[in-house]
């Protein structure tokens, strides 16, 4: 029962940290509230959350990596693809390397294979936090799609080399060439099992469901259990989990192409996964917060370890190491902008200071950073307690703290006013593919009505309704056809239509909730209704 008043407890805390984010007016992202909530749990609880390093990394990263790599909007990933590459493996490896190496500067008893490890999962930046304090201050979409990009890519390569530290920690010996070797067969096989997992899932499915049917709930379970599948599958052949749920979660995108799943099925789909996105990263910093007591109440003897005697040293070492970590980063981001983004056929501008500036205060860390520092083993191959793990975990949380209050403060004053490199306009492949599918549905329409008229009694009917569906589809064209003027002005009728239909919706289901609660309606009849309904609103609605 205590584990089940745990997991209840922590999702209750989730629920609490997204209403008093929402309700307090501090310019602070939801993370750093549920720090704070996760920190008041650990003081006044009576109960401490063991993690398994093990388990805490096959519970939480699956499923989160997957997403982001479902929902990644891949020719935005493609066309700035040198950069997002020389942020997510370029940028890794610089920052392991230098940061390892200052670390175990600063830090002298830590061992260099831990200093390693340490940066390797400081390397890692969190689009989810980032994504909250865009809520707040919107980042340009150039922006936001090149950080997207790079996290999605350097958190299974910061990962990968936080396993070739471990490795070296615990053995204590390294060897470049066996590690690049064994690099390639990690990298490759678990790219290769990821992606190749999810396309025989999804052909499997397709292929029953087109013969024998098929259930929202069964589809949306076979969702769920793919990155678990692709991670589980990968460690078995000793291949990168982190990679085949990353590899899994890009080929779904081209596996959902097919268009097979039904509309109900993919818009209850997405709410799953929206709830368990926002509930998995949620618990990971509540968690974060609940451990923050006990570390801080050891900060004494953890100081200890490294030569010193009092705790504001840590202090000192997480501010030393977040700067160390914008330095290398700034310097990073100027020199790719330089040779990829801001550079035209054989000539090269100087990067926007303010856009370099905001990308590297965008590189806040986050959940994958706590995720990755809670795999650190709890103890040796020889049973001894693994070497400067508590300063790790305190620097680690230390630096996602100091990250994430930074840039909460910093970023938007960047942003204001901030323009990334223009960027080709896709409104004219909307506008195409939208005339396209309206004369594809006209046609449609039009070989329906003879079909379904011929030999009725009422074929009249059949044609009246064709008629009144297919001018509903030539209105969509003509908005999107003709010259600049025309369209503008129907685009605007659009506009108009979109809000007097909302106002309209929302009449409708609140005439439906009225008669339920007298008695007029059955409550079976009126969630059939509203489900119409809002079926219907969904098409109109602005994201908020």
């Amino acid at each position: 029962m205590e584990i089940i008043s745990i997991i209840l407890l922590l999702v209750f805390a989730v629920i609490v940290s997204g209403i008093v984010s929402r309700i307090l007016p501090l310019p602070l992202p939801r993370p750093l509230f549920q720090i704070a909530i996760g920190a008041a749990i650990g003081m006044i609880a009576d109960w401490r959350v063991t993690l398994d390093p093990e388990l805490f990394f096959a519970l939480f990263l699956p499923p989160l990596l997957f997403l982001d790599g479902w929902r990644i909007p891949r020719e935005e990933l493609f066309k700035d693809g040198k950069t997002v590459l020389e942020l997510a493996l370029g940028l890794v490896i610089f920052t392991v390397a230098g940061m390892g190496l200052f670390i175990n500067w600063m830090i002298p008893s830590m061992p260099l294979p831990v200093a390693f490890a340490l940066a390797a999962v400081l390397s890692p930046t969190d689009p989810i936090a980032v994504s909250a304090i865009a809520q707040r201050s919107p980042i340009p979409k150039r922006m936001m799609h090149i950080l997207e990009g790079e996290s999605l890519l350097n958190d299974a390569s910061g990962l990968v080399c936080l396993r070739f530290a471990i490795a070296a920690a615990l053995t204590g010996a390294f060897s470049i060439q066996a590690a690049f070797l064994n690099f390639l067969w990690v990298a490759i096989g678990g790219v290769a099992i990821g992606a190749g997992m999810t396309w025989a899932i999804g052909k499997a499915k397709s292929w029953i469901s087109r013969r024998f049917g098929a259930e929202d709930g069964s589809q949306i379970l076979i969702s769920l259990l793919m990155p678990f599948a692709a991670y589980l599958a990968a460690e078995h052949f000793h291949c990168s989990g982190i990679l085949a749920a990353v590899a899994a979660g890009l080929t779904m995108g081209f596996v959902e192409a097919s268009g097979d799943l039904a509309a109900t099925t993919r818009i209850r789909r997405n709410s799953v996964w929206d709830t368990i996105q926002f509930t998995a990263n949620g618990i990971i910093f509540i968690l974060l917060g609940e451990q923050l007591p006990m570390i801080v109440s050891g900060a004494a003897e953890t100081v200890s370890t490294t030569g010193h005697h009092e705790p504001w040293w840590l202090i000192v070492y997480v501010i030393a190491i977040n700067l160390g970590l914008a330095a290398l980063r700034f310097l990073w981001v100027w020199l790719s902008f330089r040779l990829t983004l801001f550079r035209a056929g054989s000539e090269t501008q100087t990067p926007n200071w303010r856009i370099v500036a905001a990308m590297s205060f965008a590189g806040v860390r986050g959940a994958i950073t706590l995720a990755g520092i809670m795999t650190l083993p709890l103890a040796m191959s020889d049973g001894t307690a693994f070497p400067a793990r508590d300063v790790a975990i305190f620097l680690a949380m230390g630096v996602i703290i100091v990250s994430l209050v930074v840039a909460s403060l910093g970023l938007p004053m960047l942003l204001r006013g901030l323009e990334m490199p223009p960027e080709p306009s896709h409104e004219a492949e909307v506008d195409a593919a939208r005339v396209a599918a309206a004369q594809a549905a006209i046609a449609a329409v039009e070989r329906a009505q003879h079909d379904m008229a011929r030999g009725r009694p009422d074929p009249d009917a059949y044609i009246s309704v064709a008629a009144r569906i297919m001018d509903a589809y030539r209105q969509r064209i003509e908005a999107r056809e003709g010259n600049p003027e025309e369209r503008t002005s129907l685009r605007h009728f659009e506009q108009i239509d979109a809000e007097l239909r909302l106002a309209a919706l929302k009449a409708e289901r609140d005439e439906i909730y009225r008669r339920t609660r007298h008695g007029q309606l059955g409550s079976e009849a009126a969630r059939k209704l509203v489900r119409e309904i809002d079926l219907i609103e969904a098409r109109y609605a602005v994201p908020a």
